[in-house]
């Protein structure tokens, strides 16, 4: 057994970090692309081979499916940062009462979750001005994909514990299976069986269940404190307490920005079907680059978890600044490939030229932009990282939340261009990153005093 963990995971608390970091986000990164693909694919597919009505319903549930599923991945972070503090301690006891707690938990949230989307699809599209001729196809997908939120639960659990084991690879494989599935199976239902929204939706959720069956075989297989066992399937008031004080908080973090997007969405949505539909395609941009990122980020919160408990102070701001630093390099490199490439990403999702030309007016104005996110995004996981969630929360929805909606509502309003729209993002990213770094600063100095005077 010793052999096997050498061979996977990663030492986070020795060694370079320069190297580990990368090392540990690259299958991240993949896995992250992989998961938002399952939408992403569901979009192509019916933008190609159905019609740009099919493309315009399942894109306008991109918001609502981002807003549920990032709870779930807040969720995961949550237990990542978690598991890590304890592993880097030492603690195996309080690990596998942690691990067995939080898949408790996240079952839960994911039946709950799955419950709203089924129930209140219509009346969340209808709050968006969803085009008349949209709604039906994009209420129907939503309800099906919606029925996937606990197989999204339970994947994001086992992510988040194996992540904070070092083990990067095991989720990348177990999500690469279900992407083949989901890929196959949207292709055979909507051009083999004349399906269209109904059936990349479920296509996406077969294959979701698939990665969550997996995820959960391998760890009910471990001999080690991250094993899952069904006589410690059990709830630990104190550690679920432990457990949502950082999930919760992370997840509302990542559906706050989804929230304020409504309204972005609504602004969208005051065009024309074509437009709506350029946007729906554009937008796949915008979540394959936020996930990317977000490996770095769950990199950063991880190696600081760890080597925190650990007692390796010297390692925990430098793999802040070395996180910032990759994060910042992607959003730029993703961002400028973007714009050089803009059309040919576009023709992946539609045929149609005037969706294409409306979509590219998104993609030119956020392409400048991405980088500016890894400022913010980073330091939240930073302060997740040494166990700080709710300010963080609090900064993001005034900074990028209440900014947004009050800019919808002034400069656009004002403007009512596709530029005078995207132009919040950076604003608020800018505002908010600001706010997040001070934070950090100072709840950084505060421990490391705290900790040294002890």
């Amino acid at each position: 057994m010793a052999d096997y963990k050498d061979k996977k995971k990663i030492d986070i608390t020795q060694g370079s970090l320069w190297k580990n970091i990368i090392i540990f986000s690259i299958p991240l990164m993949c896995s992250q692309v992989l998961e938002i693909l399952f939408n992403m694919t569901d979009v192509a597919v019916v933008g190609r081979f159905a019609s740009y009505e099919a493309l315009g319903s399942v894109g306008s549930t991109t918001l609502l499916v981002t807003l549920f599923t990032g709870l779930l991945i807040g969720m995961g972070s949550g237990i990542n940062v978690r598991a890590a503090q304890q592993l880097g301690a030492g603690d195996d006891k309080k690990t596998a009462r942690t691990v067995h707690t939080s898949l408790l938990l996240c079952i839960i949230i994911g039946v709950i979750l799955s419950a709203i989307c089924v129930g209140f699809a219509r009346t969340m599209l209808t709050m968006l001005n969803t085009k008349e001729e949209l709604i039906d196809g994009a209420v129907l997908y939503f309800r099906i994909y919606g029925l996937g939120m606990p197989a999204l639960a339970v994947f994001n659990f086992g992510n988040g514990v194996l992540s904070a084991k070092g083990e990067t690879n095991r989720p990348l494989i177990y999500l690469s299976c279900g992407g083949v599935v989901n890929i196959i199976l949207n292709l055979v239902f909507v051009i083999g069986c004349g399906m269209a929204a109904e059936g990349v939706a479920i296509a996406s959720i077969i294959a979701q269940y698939i990665s969550a069956g997996l995820t959960v075989k391998h760890m009910f297989g471990r001999n080690d404190s991250c094993r899952l066992r069904m006589d410690e399937l059990k709830i630990d008031p104190v550690l679920a307490k432990a457990v949502l004080v950082l999930g919760l908080p992370a997840g509302l973090q990542n559906s706050i920005f989804a929230l304020a997007n409504l309204f972005i969405q609504t602004g969208v949505n005051s065009f024309d079907a074509v437009m709506v539909s350029g946007n729906s395609a554009a937008a796949n941009a915008d979540a394959l680059m936020f996930n990317v990122m977000a490996a770095i980020y769950t990199g950063c919160a991880t190696f600081m978890g760890q080597n925190l408990g650990a007692g390796r102070h010297e390692r925990v701001l430098k793999s802040y600044f070395i996180s910032l630093f990759y994060s910042a390099l992607v959003g730029l490199i993703g961002g400028g490939l973007l714009i050089i490439f803009g059309r040919q990403f576009l023709s992946v999702f539609t045929t149609e030229t005037a969706v294409v030309d409306a979509g590219l007016q998104r993609l030119h104005v956020m392409g400048f932009s991405f980088f500016i996110s890894a400022f913010m995004d980073c330091t939240i996981a930073a302060c997740r990282g040494i166990g700080k969630s709710i300010v963080p929360t609090f900064i993001v929805i005034m900074g990028s939340c209440i900014f947004r909606i009050i800019w919808v509502y002034t400069i656009f309003a004002y403007f009512h261009t596709v530029p005078s729209l995207y132009l919040v993002y950076s604003c608020s990213w800018t505002i908010t990153a600001i706010a997040e770094i001070a934070y950090f600063t100072v709840s950084y100095r505060k421990l490391m005093h705290a900790q040294r005077a002890a």
